[in-house]
């Protein structure tokens, strides 16, 4: 078994608590909360016995083996490293850090102390990513990526009142790109690797994050187009362009139905059947690893996290987005 404490009471943590319920080594021990009564009430809804309001006592505890991160993208690096240095496992939640300096030092920290570190960035752990990898080949020549993922927030109707909550506040490293845009780029990173160039464009808002915007990525013999939004809405699927066909994936977030559609007018559905708690798929990767004594996932590697992170701080500084955790 592997002992779990998970940072963050929210509704991520639970989600990621019932995906991870259904591996037979998932063992959920520990609750992290800032006020006792918050730890208590989550804990009860799990049956688990220990709650901490002090990470620093939570780290040092013997209660558990690794903690699953949910808190504020700004205090991911802190909190991680406080958990790290004291030999445990980390799988922490997307934008794994604020930038590409805070995570330099999370990487260097799970190397020093010999730990697991990786990214809770799910749809590329899924089984219909995996089937994009797979199926990649059959449409030639890939010349374009394109993926969309727009979701308007019920956050952004408080904010357009005066009220600006965690989800478009920069002290908390926050906006559209590190909430849902990397929803589009990792598995970008995942499947071509760095691009040559980025070009952003965003509209900022009035608290210093993106409200919404676009990437424009240049890579040999192909491009990358990709749009993110929390104050507007789409329906469109994404797709991978290839000379002999495409390949369209329903939702980039968390692929459910993909296809081939050959330039000869055939298709293909490649779609594989997956958990609806999606969020075992991380967890299964990260325990797979702490037992099979390996540091780093495939897909989620601290490699794809880095070029990630670095892809973000570009766009973010062609937009003008800076985070009070930047130098």
């Amino acid at each position: 078994m592997v002992r779990f404490g998970v940072v963050g009471t929210n509704w991520i943590t639970e989600s990621f608590i019932n995906g991870a319920c259904n591996h037979k080594d998932f063992q959920l021990t520990a609750v992290y909360s800032r006020t006792e009564e918050s730890a208590a009430a989550f804990a009860d809804k799990f049956d688990v016995s220990s709650t901490f309001t002090d990470l620093e006592e939570m780290a040092k505890s013997d209660v558990i083996d690794a903690v699953y991160i949910a808190s504020p993208i700004s205090l991911h690096a802190r909190q991680a490293l406080t958990f790290m240095e004291n030999g445990k496992h980390v799988l922490c939640e997307k934008a794994i850090a604020s930038n590409s300096d805070e995570l330099a030092s999370m990487i260097k920290a799970a190397k020093e102390n010999d730990v697991v570190l990786m990214e809770a960035l799910k749809s590329t752990l899924m089984a219909n990513f995996k089937a994009v990898q797979e199926n990649l080949h059959k449409i030639g020549t890939i010349r374009r990526y394109f993926a969309s993922y727009c979701q308007y927030s019920s956050r952004y109707d408080k904010y357009k009142q005066g009220t600006v909550l965690n989800a478009f506040n920069p002290e908390f490293s926050a906006g559209s790109l590190m909430d849902i845009g990397i929803y589009c780029v990792y598995p970008l990173v995942v499947l071509f690797g760095e691009p040559k160039s980025v070009q952003a464009n965003g509209y900022v808002l009035e608290s210093g994050v993106d409200g919404e915007g676009s990437l424009l990525l240049k890579y040999d013999g192909m491009d990358a187009v990709i749009m993110f939004s929390k104050i507007t809405d789409s329906t469109l699927p994404s797709e991978i362009h290839g000379e002999d066909g495409n390949i369209r994936i329903d939702k980039i977030s968390s692929p459910e139905k993909v296809d081939i559609i050959y330039r000869d007018g055939r298709t293909e559905d490649i779609s594989r059947e997956q958990l609806a708690d999606n969020m075992f798929y991380e967890a299964e990767e990260f325990i797979s690893l702490i037992q099979q004594g390996k540091k780093e996932s495939v897909n989620n590697s601290l490699e794809n996290s880095r070029i990630t992170m670095k892809i973000l701080d570009e766009a973010r500084r062609q937009m003008g987005v800076r985070f009070p955790s930047d130098k």
